[in-house]
């Protein structure tokens, strides 16, 4: 038979390396000149059909080897049909891929921390790495998203002893689902390992000791107010993070023009139900189960708004209305901080969640398949998506 394989060749990885490295340099100078070119020509060119110039450029940073600086250049591609206002946002996101590629070209200036997370923002997948972390995992949720050719599969646990978020990752090819799975709402006896960057959320799922068993309390919670801070200080480690995991406490949800709102029940704040989300039935297994009265939501907290994942009752069964008004209405009006501007003092308020209860019975009352009646999911955690 062949001998072993004897152990890798420092030297020859470490020269694999530089001449990737080289190559995301190449890659990151001529999407510079390219960012550059397209805003001198102005940027009503991006929106004339048949414009090819984000698939050009991507494919040109997936030979440069750096596929995170494709992905985010592939997305430029989707934001002038994305609505009224494209262009702001078109700016916007122009400017944090200039921001990578600068910090890309100056690497060697950054501190180790803020470096870690560039080389993972370019593509760079740095092992895990570090002692194993072991905990009781509460498995929060597990939801699917393509990415290209392949499938990314995404499962977010809560560890109880160390109050600790983590993010497993599991990639499949298209028309295949990943490897990993975890049933949302099991706890499970494991060891994790993280990968550095990017707030060392994302990580290795290691060990497991004993059986999985069925969950118990929720995550403690936090404030909208205190969710919108939580963003804000990832973003001094991570300024391309879109989101943030966060558990909010007692908020209600509540229609608010063409959208919804999650409302602290203490009336001090409101974060907007982030658009991807409207139109998912999660979101109305969310009424349903909140009926008017206060849950615990479980989602990422980004500049787009809340993307819920996951719920508990609070167990209330007030269904007279006095909670749900006292919650959204004292103070004379609601202005969240993430931009939701919420009027009308306590009647107002009331009438919205009056008006979010006769929703949610409704969808309770239609059976749609949700499986989301007050009684059932009481009894534990309800995933959204």
């Amino acid at each position: 038979g062949a001998p072993p394989a004897g152990p890798a060749d420092p030297e020859a990885a470490r020269r694999r390396a530089e001449r990737r490295a080289e190559r995301i340099t190449g890659g990151a100078q001529e999407l510079e000149e390219r960012l550059a070119d397209l805003l001198r020509g102005g940027l009503a060119a991006a929106d004339q059909p048949g414009y090819g110039l984000w698939e050009e450029t991507a494919a040109r940073m997936v030979d440069a080897q750096a596929p995170g600086l494709a992905s985010r250049v592939r997305e430029l591609g989707s934001i002038p049909s994305s609505g009224p206002g494209w262009p702001a946002r078109l700016l916007e996101e122009c400017a944090l891929l200039h921001l990578l590629d600068s910090a890309w070209l100056g690497i060697d200036r950054l501190p180790e921390p803020l470096a870690a997370t560039v080389r993972t923002r370019v593509g760079l997948t740095a092992p895990a790495e570090g002692p194993p972390v072991r905990d009781r995992w509460l498995v929060l949720a597990q939801y699917d998203t393509p990415d290209g050719k392949i499938v990314a599969r995404r499962i977010w646990l809560y560890g109880r002893e160390t109050g600790r978020t983590a993010l497993l990752l599991s990639f499949g090819a298209a028309g295949r689902s990943p490897g990993l799975a975890l049933p949302v709402g099991v706890t499970i006896d494991a060891e994790i390992t993280p990968h550095p960057g990017s707030g060392r959320l994302r990580a290795e799922l290691g060990r497991q000791f004993g059986v999985p068993s069925p969950t118990g309390t929720p995550p403690p919670g936090d404030t909208a107010a205190e969710a919108i801070g939580g963003y804000g200080d990832a973003l001094r480690e991570d300024p391309w993070l879109d989101a943030w995991p966060v558990t909010l406490r007692d908020v209600i949800p509540v229609p608010s023009g063409d959208g919804w709102q999650l409302v602290d029940a203490a009336g001090d704040a409101a974060l907007p139900v982030a658009p991807a989300a409207l139109s998912r039935p999660g979101l109305w297994k969310l009424v349903a189960l909140s009926g008017g009265s206060p849950v615990t939501v479980f989602g990422e907290c980004g500049h787009r708004g809340f993307e819920p994942f996951a719920a508990w009752s609070t167990g209330s069964d007030d269904d007279s209305g006095a909670g749900a008004g006292a919650g959204v209405g004292a103070g004379g009006g609601i202005e969240g901080e993430a931009g939701a501007d919420f009027e009308g003092g306590t009647e107002t308020g009331t009438a919205a969640a009056v008006g979010t209860r006769g929703v949610a019975a409704a969808a309770a009352r239609s059976d749609t398949g949700s499986g989301c009646g007050r009684a059932e999911a009481a009894s534990g955690i309800v995933p959204l998506i």
